[in-house]
């Protein structure tokens, strides 16, 4: 049992009730898919591939290489600590219309908040702020795209969305001194 509880808001319940009413078994299938792009397996294999294929690159490189690197263990960590602290209940557990329409079971039935994936795709959009225009919005559209693919398949709230982004943009921002990232970067 967490120390807090936290309750989802009434747009969240309602946001939830539109997804488990109009949500199609080929709607969550591609969900399901695209969910992997944002978790922390994955993210954590292409960061550490990145980092050392940058291990005989210039400086700019290794430097960037170890914040990412960096950033994806914390933000990989994160939701593990947090749902330690904070017990919510998974939207796809509340409804069971959702499940009529092909949306499955999500994780640990109280894990609901913070999103992890969210967390993890939050402090991927923070350091692409520093890359040019045409690159940060790439990545910035890619990762709404899959944040949003928890709240299709009911594993999470909006709220934990917007807050598990939150949390991550702020820890990439407290990594960046201690990594020296974005310093000295004018791209645009």
């Amino acid at each position: 049992m967490a120390l807090f509880r936290v309750q989802p808001t009434r747009a969240d319940k309602a946001i939830a009730d539109t997804v488990s009413e109009y949500t199609t078994p080929t709607a969550e299938r591609v969900a399901e898919v695209l969910t992997w792009g944002a978790d922390e397996h994955v993210l954590s294999a292409l960061a550490l591939g990145w980092w050392l294929y940058s291990r005989n690159k210039d400086t700019q490189q290794r430097r960037n290489s170890n914040h990412i690197l960096l950033t994806t263990i914390v933000a990989a960590i994160l939701p593990h600590v947090l749902k330690r602290v904070f017990d919510q209940e998974r939207p796809d557990r509340e409804t069971a219309r959702g499940h009529l329409h092909g949306v499955p079971l999500s994780g640990k039935p109280d894990d609901a908040f913070p999103s992890g994936h969210a967390i993890h795709v939050g402090a991927i959009a923070s350091a692409a702020t520093v890359l040019p225009r045409a690159k940060r919005n790439v990545i910035w559209a890619i990762g709404g795209g899959l944040v949003l693919t928890r709240v299709v398949l009911l594993a999470h709230w909006l709220s934990d969305v917007v807050t598990g982004l939150a949390i991550g943009a702020l820890a990439e921002r407290l990594l960046r001194p201690i990594t020296g990232y974005g310093k000295n970067r004018r791209e645009r």
